[in-house]
């Protein structure tokens, strides 16, 4: 690749451009470059080495008398340089103590983790929940809220409350709820959702009689729950607010957009699991978020889980120009804190 042969000088010079420009909000130019002193060559030299930059795509002219400003490809390059660092990087800020405030109710902590990724961002902060299939539980209760409807109320392995309502197209009476709800708790406690059915289908031709009744019930309702889960995603968003105060960085025309794909939840909830992965940050620039007609957009996200298992995906949402020095480490810190905190048995 050719920005592999950037050499110190040029990668610096680069860094100059890009962080002038997260900070100013202008065109860099190479007389300001020069007397920022960091780098000590003429104004003549800086110029052609932003020649250089700007022939590999890095930096381009807005117009014809403006300094550079950094291309997407510029911004990928200083982030890359960021993001090894937070690789390399095992000490984090630790904000497990900020989440379990108030511990108990599992959405509430969600929405909390949003509150403080858009608080000390001053941009979006999105949680996605976990499926509650994937969550370890220590006691699990159904209960009957109508002739279609079942509640099922999960208490975590980490000591936290979920609770969703299933559409079934089967009938249970309260009597065959309470059953399926001792049956599990009595034989798979600290297991989850999938792992039950997974295993019922598997044990049930080798399952005693007087079992057979429950658990082919049990399967019919956990059945009817993973068909809905695999349709909805809940997201909790926290400071749309602090987008409108940058107004300046979007048209309003792609605001709209851009608040639309909120309002499309289950499908920005889609997009962002796409990315999902086992690095502790990612970073997606402009034209990389593949959000509809917006293309000034950053989504810097990781993910939070217990072990090796991916639960769910957190982070914030803003313009191409944020502080990403300092909101990478934030979406890592946060994101390492809320696995720190699920994973925790009392």
């Amino acid at each position: 690749m050719k920005s592999l042969n950037l050499r110190d000088k040029d990668r610096l010079v680069l860094g100059q451009i890009v962080e002038n420009y997260l900070r100013e909000g202008k065109p860099v130019s190479s007389d300001l470059i020069t007397h920022k002193g960091i780098i000590h060559d003429s104004p003549a030299t800086i110029r052609n080495i932003m020649g250089k930059l700007e022939e590999l795509g890095f930096i381009y002219k807005p117009h014809t008398s403006a300094g550079r400003v950094p291309t997407d490809k510029g911004l990928r390059f200083y982030v890359n340089s960021l993001l090894d660092g937070v690789r390399s990087t095992k000490g984090v800020q630790d904000y497990s103590e900020d989440l379990t405030r108030g511990r108990g109710d599992f959405n509430s902590l969600l929405n909390r983790v949003s509150h403080i990724l858009a608080e000390q961002s001053d941009n979006l902060g999105f949680v996605i929940s976990p499926r509650i299939s994937k969550i370890g539980f220590n006691h699990l209760r159904f209960i009957k809220v109508a002739e279609d409807k079942v509640m099922i109320i999960l208490l975590t392995t980490f000591n936290m409350v979920l609770n969703e309502i299933v559409r079934t197209s089967q009938y249970f009476t309260q009597m065959e709820l309470d059953e399926a709800s001792q049956f599990l708790n009595m034989n798979y406690r600290g297991k989850n959702l999938l792992f039950v059915r997974d295993y019922l289908l598997r044990e049930l031709p080798r399952t005693k009689q007087r079992y057979e009744t429950v658990i082919n019930r049990l399967i019919d309702l956990l059945q009817s729950y993973f068909r809905q889960e695999d349709q909805t995603d809940q997201i909790f968003f926290q400071g749309a607010s602090k987008l409108l105060d940058q107004a300046d960085e979007f048209s309003l025309e792609k605001l709209k957009v851009l608040f639309r794909d909120f309002e499309e939840k289950a499908k920005l909830a889609r997009l962002i699991s796409d990315f999902i992965s086992l690095d502790r940050v990612k970073v997606l620039i402009g034209s990389e978020v593949e959000l509809p007609d917006v293309a000034d957009c950053t989504l810097i996200l990781s993910h939070y889980g217990s072990a090796n298992q991916v639960l769910g995906s957190l982070g914030i949402i803003g313009p191409k120009r944020i502080p990403y020095r300092k909101i990478i480490p934030l979406v890592d810190g946060i994101a390492q804190g809320l696995s720190l905190t699920i994973s925790k048995t009392h």
